[in-house]
């Protein structure tokens, strides 16, 4: 792979602006950053929005929660989106640890060729849009080939132990410990031949998230 095909243009080690961890806290920034930017004084944005200063205070301080509307006016006086206001929130991001040996043990379409699946994680509802199934597939001396499976989204494996001829479409790809092969999980895939048993290799399934 040349340099130029290996450079990837998203910065792992960009770090984003600190996000408030509590809800009223990062609304109350918000309201505060605005109208200061905006060069208003507590007074001009409560006579706006129809509020005590004293509980402008309270919403800038993040000491109350405000409800929906009270939220509605402030941005409508402030002149921007309402979602604006929640921008400075930091939603909990998913995170599973299974330690070695605990994935669950799943029934898939290939379990019936006596493949072996554990599952080693799932993140249900997120924001980034994406679902990911990582799997621990397992073959051994009671396994057939099974080169129909097919489905939406990428896929990666990456072989760890064994030897496996996979096929992708109408190729095939001898798989050895420490090889790995991406592709276009819509395409009928799946091991074509068992070399050199046991075969392990980790499975890590993308697709879209419904909406």
């Amino acid at each position: 792979m040349s340099k130029s095909q290996s450079t990837l243009h998203q910065d792992p080690h960009a770090i984003r602006d600190t996000r408030e961890k509590n809800l009223e806290v990062a609304i109350g920034r918000q309201v505060r950053d605005l109208r200061k930017r905006q060069r208003m004084t507590g007074a001009d944005l409560a006579g706006r929005a129809g509020l005590s200063v004293g509980m402008l205070s309270k919403i800038e301080n993040g000491v109350i929660s405000p409800s929906l509307n009270t939220i509605q006016t402030l941005a409508h006086a402030l002149r921007v989106p309402l979602v604006q206001l929640f921008s400075g929130y930091e939603e909990e991001r998913g995170c599973m640890h299974v330690k070695a040996g605990e994935g669950v043990e799943i029934e898939r379409a290939g379990t019936r060729a006596g493949h072996q699946y554990n599952l080693l994680g799932h993140i249900g509802s997120n924001n980034s849009g994406v679902v990911v199934e990582p799997y621990l597939i397992t073959l051994d001396s009671e396994s057939d080939r099974f080169p129909t499976f097919q489905h939406e989204g990428m896929e990666l494996l990456y072989m760890l132990e064994g030897v496996v001829d996979y096929r992708h479409g109408d190729k095939r790809y001898l798989l050895k410990p420490g090889d790995s092969l991406l592709f276009d999980a819509d395409a009928p895939h799946g091991p074509e031949e068992i070399a050199q048993l046991p075969a392990r290799y980790l499975s890590i399934i993308t697709y879209p998230q419904q909406k």
